[in-house]
């Protein structure tokens, strides 16, 4: 647990698709920590993710750990190296487990309802009309987002885009959309853009409640259970099992 009478200085990487929620733990925080964002599209490359994750691990100095508000993502964390300080990651697949709070709860919804498109607030206001037709935290769903990249090389990023639309060589791949509210903010306007979204592609919108749980934890310190502490010199390695890295 936490040792409320002395602050830790942390350093926070996290994806732009959780920068409402970080923000504000990290505000809330008895720590100070310093949030740097990267953006959302990185967890289409998994090792372009990695490198860049690594090269700020690498030269960060001055803090007492360095932590991920990121899960495995497509394995863009396995293989990380904590260096002069800890390096601390939650234990999720992707950032999913984040935004609902628990392990349990991302099993339960991944278990009970696969094929989801998920939404957050955060993920549609930082649209920066790259293209990527992932949805947030489907870093694994890699096979699509090869097709739509050739079919930019060939045909151009509009193109690729109408192609993707017509021939719905991705939305096959979804049959439900879920707009995980966390309660930040004024989310209206992301929730509608997300069911004209959903609507256009044949899909009911639900709403969900997130909760900030896991984030919260990651920039207080609590760090067991749910958390790998790497230790410098330590590698992140995929476990393949319920703890997921180790």
């Amino acid at each position: 647990m936490v040792d409320w009478q002395m602050s830790m200085y942390l350093k926070c990487l996290t994806c732009e698709v959780l920068a409402r929620p970080v923000y504000l733990c990290a505000a809330y925080s008895p720590n100070i920590v310093d949030v740097e964002l990267y953006p959302r599209g990185l967890h289409n490359d998994p090792s372009d993710l990695c490198t860049r994750l690594q090269e700020q691990i690498d030269n960060t100095e001055g803090y007492e750990a360095v932590v991920l508000a990121y899960g495995l993502c497509g394995q863009g964390t396995a293989g990380l190296m904590a260096r002069n300080i800890p390096l601390v990651i939650p234990r999720a697949h992707d950032c999913i487990t984040l935004f609902l709070g628990s392990r349990q709860r991302y099993l339960d919804q991944f278990t009970n309802h696969p094929g989801t498109y998920w939404y957050t607030q955060d993920y549609v206001e930082r649209d920066d009309g790259s293209g990527g037709v992932l949805s947030v935290g489907s870093g694994s769903d890699l096979e699509v987002q090869t097709v739509y990249n050739d079919y930019v090389l060939k045909y151009g990023k509009d193109n690729a885009d109408y192609l993707m639309e017509v021939m719905g060589a991705w939305q096959s791949h979804y049959r439900r959309a879920v707009f995980i509210d966390m309660g930040i903010g004024e989310g209206k306007l992301a929730e509608s853009e997300a069911q004209a979204k959903a609507t256009r592609r044949g899909w009911t919108l639900e709403r969900m409640v997130g909760d900030r749980n896991l984030i919260r934890r990651l920039v207080d310190g609590d760090w067991e259970n749910d958390f790998l502490v790497v230790q410098p010199g330590q590698q992140v390695k995929m476990t393949y099992d319920d703890e997921i890295i180790a």
